[in-house]
Protein backbone atom coordinates (compact mmCIF):
# COMPACT_ATOMS: atom_id res chain seq x y z
CA UNK A 1 0.00 0.00 0.00
CA UNK A 2 0.96 2.96 -0.95
CA UNK A 3 1.12 6.82 1.22
CA UNK A 4 -1.48 7.96 -0.85
CA UNK A 5 -3.73 4.95 0.65
CA UNK A 6 -2.52 4.95 3.96
CA UNK A 7 -3.44 8.69 4.29
CA UNK A 8 -7.23 8.20 2.65
CA UNK A 9 -7.49 5.19 4.84
CA UNK A 10 -6.70 7.19 8.37
CA UNK A 11 -8.61 9.63 7.19
CA UNK A 12 -11.58 7.65 6.65
CA UNK A 13 -11.53 6.26 9.74
CA UNK A 14 -11.11 9.70 11.41
CA UNK A 15 -14.42 10.86 9.54
CA UNK A 16 -16.55 8.00 11.04
CA UNK A 17 -15.29 8.85 14.56
CA UNK A 18 -17.71 10.63 16.43
CA UNK A 19 -17.28 13.58 18.51
CA UNK A 20 -18.72 13.18 22.07
CA UNK A 21 -19.22 15.64 24.98
CA UNK A 22 -20.53 15.40 28.25
CA UNK A 23 -22.13 18.38 29.56
CA UNK A 24 -24.12 18.17 32.69
CA UNK A 25 -27.78 18.39 32.75
CA UNK A 26 -27.54 21.39 34.52
CA UNK A 27 -25.42 22.50 31.41
CA UNK A 28 -27.79 21.82 28.82
CA UNK A 29 -30.54 23.39 30.12
CA UNK A 30 -28.33 26.66 30.81
CA UNK A 31 -28.14 26.41 27.12
CA UNK A 32 -31.06 25.60 25.94
CA UNK A 33 -32.70 28.35 27.52
CA UNK A 34 -31.05 30.62 26.60
CA UNK A 35 -31.29 29.42 22.86
CA UNK A 36 -34.97 29.84 23.29
CA UNK A 37 -34.59 33.53 25.01
CA UNK A 38 -32.33 34.21 21.55
CA UNK A 39 -35.07 32.73 19.56
CA UNK A 40 -37.57 34.76 20.48
CA UNK A 41 -35.97 37.69 20.39
CA UNK A 42 -35.42 37.46 16.77
CA UNK A 43 -38.65 36.67 15.68
CA UNK A 44 -39.54 40.14 18.01
CA UNK A 45 -37.00 41.66 15.44
CA UNK A 46 -38.48 40.44 12.98
CA UNK A 47 -41.92 41.26 13.96
CA UNK A 48 -40.84 44.70 14.70
CA UNK A 49 -39.62 45.46 11.42
CA UNK A 50 -42.14 44.13 9.44
CA UNK A 51 -45.35 45.63 10.95
CA UNK A 52 -43.01 49.37 11.34
CA UNK A 53 -42.30 48.79 6.90
CA UNK A 54 -45.94 48.03 6.65
CA UNK A 55 -46.92 51.43 9.01
CA UNK A 56 -44.89 53.55 6.29
CA UNK A 57 -47.13 52.93 3.60
CA UNK A 58 -49.42 55.46 4.78
CA UNK A 59 -48.35 58.64 6.28
CA UNK A 60 -50.88 58.12 9.52
CA UNK A 61 -49.25 55.45 10.71
CA UNK A 62 -45.34 56.35 9.76
CA UNK A 63 -45.07 57.65 13.70
CA UNK A 64 -46.16 54.24 14.75
CA UNK A 65 -43.86 52.58 12.33
CA UNK A 66 -41.09 54.78 13.75
CA UNK A 67 -41.72 53.62 16.95
CA UNK A 68 -41.41 50.13 15.91
CA UNK A 69 -38.07 50.34 13.92
CA UNK A 70 -37.10 51.88 16.96
CA UNK A 71 -38.21 48.81 19.16
CA UNK A 72 -36.24 46.46 16.45
CA UNK A 73 -33.59 48.31 17.14
CA UNK A 74 -33.70 47.75 20.88
CA UNK A 75 -33.94 44.46 20.17
CA UNK A 76 -31.01 43.99 18.13
CA UNK A 77 -28.72 45.30 21.12
CA UNK A 78 -30.43 42.85 23.42
CA UNK A 79 -29.55 39.96 21.56
CA UNK A 80 -25.61 40.22 22.09
CA UNK A 81 -26.35 41.09 25.84
CA UNK A 82 -28.26 37.63 25.77
CA UNK A 83 -24.76 36.06 24.65
CA UNK A 84 -22.91 37.81 27.08
CA UNK A 85 -25.14 37.24 29.64
CA UNK A 86 -25.30 32.91 28.80
CA UNK A 87 -21.65 33.14 28.88
CA UNK A 88 -21.33 34.67 32.07
CA UNK A 89 -23.95 32.91 33.82
CA UNK A 90 -21.33 29.43 32.52
CA UNK A 91 -18.66 30.63 33.88
CA UNK A 92 -19.71 31.83 37.29
CA UNK A 93 -21.71 28.28 37.30
CA UNK A 94 -18.25 25.95 35.78
CA UNK A 95 -15.79 28.35 36.29
CA UNK A 96 -14.89 28.59 32.58
CA UNK A 97 -11.69 29.69 31.67
CA UNK A 98 -13.06 31.18 27.86
CA UNK A 99 -16.04 30.20 25.52
CA UNK A 100 -15.35 28.47 22.78
CA UNK A 101 -14.78 29.36 19.36
CA UNK A 102 -17.06 27.26 17.54
CA UNK A 103 -20.59 27.80 19.51
CA UNK A 104 -23.62 28.78 17.57
CA UNK A 105 -23.93 32.32 17.80
CA UNK A 106 -27.52 32.45 19.60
Amino acid sequence: MNDGARRARRHEKHQRTPLLLAISPRERTIRERYELLSIVNDILIAVWFLVGSVLFFTPQTTWAGTWLFVLGSVELLVRPMIRLTRWLHLQRLFDLSAAPADEPDF
